[in-house]
């Protein structure tokens, strides 16, 4: 099975990735072809780079580029269970529906709550007033430009949706609720 993980900022992507690959599933992200594109190109791995980086993959390479080259990563290992993090465009839900195991699930958490958790996790480039992080979310959303992140739409595609806006407990609670068999 491949487990793939969309959702908007601090909603708790990473720990439940995290639940996942506690329990043997393999892990990629989407943003990693991203991350060693903008070292090759001696950049600094901030936010506004890797989503400037993420769109100019795109561009290039089509707005599937990154679900592509996750899948093909995969197919490369050894025979599992995967979760990938950070699909952020709907063409990359469909370059991995390739696969026909695969499952698209939407972390969801309330504004307050995610920004708080951003500030807890205090990474470079994240945004440094709730202001900001809005303003960072607002250009994730709803682009018309089908290389750019387009979050609402992609977790239109979502098979599953998980509520995180409780403690780490709850949330557990909710992933064996929906992947009993996990």
């Amino acid at each position: 099975m491949i487990i793939g993980l969309t959702g908007r900022n601090g909603a708790g992507k990473g720990t439940v990735a995290e639940w996942f690959t506690a329990r043997g599933y393999h892990f990629t992200s989407l943003s990693d072809a991203i991350r060693r594109d903008l070292r090759a190109r001696g950049l600094e791995v901030t936010r506004d780079n890797l989503i400037a980086g993420g769109r100019r993959l795109r561009t290039e390479g089509g707005a599937a580029v990154l679900g592509a080259k996750s899948l093909a990563h995969i197919r490369s290992q050894a025979p599992g269970d995967w979760v990938v993090d950070s699909v952020r465009n709907p063409a990359e839900v469909t370059a991995l529906r390739e696969s026909a195991d695969f499952v698209l699930l939407d972390v969801t958490a309330a504004p307050q709550t995610r920004y708080d958790r951003v500030v807890l996790r205090n990474r470079g480039g994240d945004a440094t007033s709730f202001a900001e992080f809005l303003r960072q979310e607002e250009a994730e959303l709803n682009s018309t430009d089908e290389v750019a992140q387009r979050l609402v739409a992609t977790a239109k595609l979502a098979d599953f949706r998980v509520s995180n806006d409780g403690d780490v407990q709850a949330l557990h609670h909710a992933l064996e609720s929906l992947f009993p068999e996990v």
